[in-house]
């Protein structure tokens, strides 16, 4: 009986509740699509989210600028003697020299931080009405705003994992199936740090686990004395600085107490959902964009929907990633596995 009052108790206060309405603003496609009525609705709102109302020149600097530039693309020109250039709210940003209009990146923006498990860039391609290889280098762009962002040390404790993705063996040539040794042969690795107390994520892709790689990669995101979990990895071992403690995950030991890495293993989680479930394969070549996609959207979760898409805005500043830098041969495999 009592539990059958309990439940009655927690309908009750559970009517009219909405996803995200006691702890963030959200923004329907509608309200969206009303907002960016036009280009110059969305210029406006891109000037006001990139420069707060102060333009400033991204040549040099000054806020000594001219408005209304009589310039058939340029908004803004700068009027210090030294500089005297044109530029646009899209200048020095991952959004110059593009072709598309601003009510598109608008609503592409608003899409790819509400997509808690990433957005393809077919989809991109079908709701935006755009080509589909214009679809790609957009999404990748948007992507931009979110690598090497600067989130400060962590206080702790963290939790610092690795995963690996790619190289199924169903997709290898024959020889490399035999060749192939353990579960992580021909596989990506990915390594991500998550705070518990403030639940930011950072992951990077690695090219080598070993101690060098991973005790650094703690260094460069906590504190120092700040208290870190693992599993029971060796490269850990010798961990100096910290307060470390780990888990055996390979003797069948996941949870000791407060020990565990079960916060950083649901971002791995919301990742391969994305992986497997949204874009299916994904190359090497590109894999560390993803990662930092699906961090930068856990780290800024909690932000009214306005306010993530001003603060992706802001990330696509002196950001630069043109179709040929995306297709340029780098050494590392461009196919998706």
């Amino acid at each position: 009986m009592v539990r059958r009052n309990g439940w009655v108790r927690m309908a009750k206060k559970s009517q009219g509740k909405r996803p995200g309405k006691y702890h963030r603003k959200g923004m329907s496609l509608v309200e969206v699509v009303e907002r960016f009525s036009t280009d110059d609705a969305a210029r406006e709102w891109f000037e006001d989210a990139r420069w707060g109302g102060e333009p400033a020149c991204p040549h040099c600097g000054s806020v000594n600028v001219q408005t209304g530039a009589k310039h058939p693309s340029q908004t803004h020109r700068c009027r210090e003697k030294g500089c005297r250039k044109f530029f646009s709210v899209t200048t020095g940003t991952a959004m110059q020299s593009t072709k598309l209009g601003l009510r598109t990146w608008a609503i592409a923006i608003y899409l790819m931080s509400t997509e808690l498990k990433g957005r393809s860039s077919m989809k991109f391609h079908r709701d935006l009405g755009i080509g589909q290889k214009a679809a790609w280098h957009l999404a990748h762009r948007l992507r931009e705003a979110w690598v090497d962002t600067r989130i400060g040390l962590f206080d702790g404790p963290v939790e610092i994992d690795e995963s690996y993705f790619g190289g199924a063996k169903k997709n290898q040539p024959k020889h490399k199936q035999t060749a192939a040794k353990g579960g992580t042969a021909h596989k990506t690795a990915v390594l991500a740090i998550k705070d518990r107390k403030t639940k930011k994520v950072s992951a990077r892709v690695i090219r080598y686990v070993n101690a060098a790689t991973l005790q650094g990669f703690v260094k460069e995101h906590a504190k120092p004395g700040a208290t870190v979990y693992t599993d029971g990895a060796s490269q850990y071992r010798g961990l100096a600085g910290y307060i470390h403690s780990s888990v055996a995950h390979s003797e069948g030991e996941y949870v000791k107490g407060d020990v565990h890495t079960n916060s950083v293993e649901s971002f791995w989680s919301m990742l391969k959902r994305g992986y497997h479930g949204v874009y299916h394969r994904i190359s090497p070549k590109h894999l560390g964009r993803y990662a930092a996609e699906f961090a930068g959207r856990q780290n800024m979760r909690e932000l009214d929907t306005i306010d993530q898409m001003r603060l992706l805005v802001r990330g696509l500043e002196g950001k630069r990633l043109r179709f040929t830098d995306l297709t340029a041969d780098t050494g590392i495999s461009s196919k998706a596995t």
